[in-house]
């Protein structure tokens, strides 16, 4: 097995851990974003799930959903990488979207929806980098 220091250490997206990480950081932005503009998430019960119709959210709500499972398989497996590439994928799938998607938007009730997925994606991506002993930075 070969390992890459300089890559490890490296602040940039070819670091898969620094990606995951700011994966999390731009999450916890765009929740200081909305509160700083007077949008505050309501509950997920009030939130119109069905609104979250572009593909890109319903593969990131098929990959979360799959999360209890790869923890479970990781841990009777003894294969903590099954976590690592599971938030690779998850962050990439993140970046990918909010490129292409703004979470808040002129649709109050399209803003809530998004700013629920955000908020399970954080909360999914902080889980992870904890079971595996990483940190969860909110800025970077």
């Amino acid at each position: 097995m070969e390992f890459d220091l300089d890559l490890a250490t490296r602040k940039s997206q070819e670091n898969p851990v620094y990606y995951v990480q700011y994966g999390h950081a731009r999450l916890c932005a765009i929740q200081r974003k909305a509160a700083e503009g007077g949008i505050e998430r309501g509950p997920v019960d009030a939130v119109d799930s069905s609104l979250l119709q572009e593909p890109e959210e319903l593969d990131l709500l098929k990959t979360m959903s799959t999360f209890p499972v790869v923890i479970e398989s990781a841990a009777l497996e003894l294969a903590p990488h099954k976590v690592i590439f599971y938030l690779i994928e998850l962050a990439s799938q993140f970046h990918s979207y909010y490129n292409r998607h703004k979470v808040i938007t002129d649709n109050r009730a399209l803003t809530q929806a998004r700013l629920c997925l955000a908020e399970s994606l954080r909360i999914v991506l902080r889980n992870g980098l904890d079971i595996i002993g990483l940190t969860a930075p909110e800025k970077m």
